[in-house]
């Protein structure tokens, strides 16, 4: 059985999504901040988390990503090489936003196109999401229809362009060959609002008409 909790953290309301399955075997998907927070929930589930993946390297999906892994002695995983420098200049940028400095860090491991992630039964399937960032992923489970896929693509909108690495087109590209092709009913985790299904943004969403 898939399960999952959504804990919007800091100014940014950024979901943070934790996943776990029938024996407590779990990820945090986006760990932005608020750490103290979602380390409470996890203790109050007797979760075992046994990853912390990353859709993307904005300061606003990472700031807590040290501090959990210090506590769960976690692996983290993700996003792709590409958003090398936004870890790298993690320090400046919590600065230029307000934030207090959180030290730079590279993800254990990056992941690649088509790699597989494992969170005890539930299975994830890797795709490339570039537009929102260079190197930003989406982690697919196809047997549950669901996808946690960031800053790309939301209810009635899509990620902002104008950051790093950015590019409009690439995004807008992004969406109709790597999300599109889903079934209209696989449900969009987004990284922040609410959820929303593949079905209803190709119905509505005015950026993609």
């Amino acid at each position: 059985m898939f399960n999952l909790q959504i804990i919007p953290v800091t100014a940014f309301q950024q979901n943070c999504s934790i996943i776990w399955d029938d024996d407590k075997n779990a990820a945090v998907i986006d760990a932005g901040g608020d750490a103290e927070r979602i380390i409470q929930f996890i203790e109050s589930q007797n979760l075992h988390v046994q990853k912390l993946l990353i859709t993307h390297g904005h300061l606003d999906h990472i700031m807590a990503v040290e501090p959990l892994k210090k506590y769960f002695n976690a692996e983290v995983l993700g996003s792709q090489q590409e958003d090398k420098i936004l870890f790298e200049q993690l320090p400046q940028i919590c600065r230029e936003y307000g934030f207090p400095e959180v030290p730079a860090f590279l993800p254990d491991r990056w992941l690649q196109e088509d790699d597989i992630v494992d969170v005890g039964k539930l299975s994830f399937k890797i795709r490339h999401l570039p537009g929102h960032s260079p190197g930003h992923i989406g982690f697919f489970d196809f047997e549950n229809k669901i996808t946690f896929s960031g800053d790309v693509l939301f209810k009635n909108s899509i990620g902002r362009t104008d950051l790093y690495g950015g590019d409009f087109d690439q995004l807008i590209q992004t969406i109709r060959h790597k999300m599109f092709d889903l079934d209209d009913d696989f449900i969009v985790i987004s990284g922040h609002g609410s959820h929303t299904t593949i079905g209803c943004e190709k119905k509505t969403n005015p950026f993609l008409k």
